[in-house]
């Protein structure tokens, strides 16, 4: 069944022509729209291959990859604002840590979601690759929570 215009209401960036960029981190532009199968739990994941924010000290870009993930409950993140939001990071100053800490925190508050996990995948610098990880979980996925932690950690 196709979304009604009350669905629809608070996604105001999708079809816009006259997008605007915000060239500083800007939790604001995220939006979201009603989940129609709250009645069971689904999995939502999104990989945004592009992502750039900027070393705290020395102001160098870096790049990676973002990949999120999680089982909503009423709210679901529109895409086209995460892409905004996530692109209000290219000027942001934040280790790789923080970022995914920072977006995990505010889809969170966004979306309340049943389980959320965010993944950086960034390139080197230095010959090292940073790779954080964090998750979050209502008290029904706490079992998720803790199995994917471990997986994470086992990986190599």
């Amino acid at each position: 069944m196709p979304r009604n215009q009350q669905e629809l209401q608070g996604v105001t960036l999708l079809g816009n022509q006259g997008t605007e960029y915000h060239f500083g981190y800007t939790p604001q532009v995220l939006e979201a729209f009603d989940n129609k199968h709250p009645e069971h739990d689904y999995l939502v994941t999104l990989n945004c291959p592009e992502f750039t924010s900027l070393c705290p000290k020395t102001g160098q870009p870096d790049f990676g990859r973002i990949v999120i993930r999680y089982i909503p409950r009423v709210r679901m993140v529109e895409s086209k604002s995460l892409k905004l939001y996530l692109f209000s990071f290219r000027n942001h100053g934040d280790f790789h840590e923080d970022c995914v800490n920072i977006i995990m925190k505010d889809l969170m508050a966004l979306m309340d979601p049943k389980y959320i996990e965010v993944v950086g995948y960034f390139n080197p610098r230095g010959g090292i690759s940073i790779l954080p990880f964090a998750n979050w979980g209502d008290d029904d996925h706490q079992d998720m929570v803790r199995a994917r932690l471990l997986a994470q950690m086992s990986r190599t």
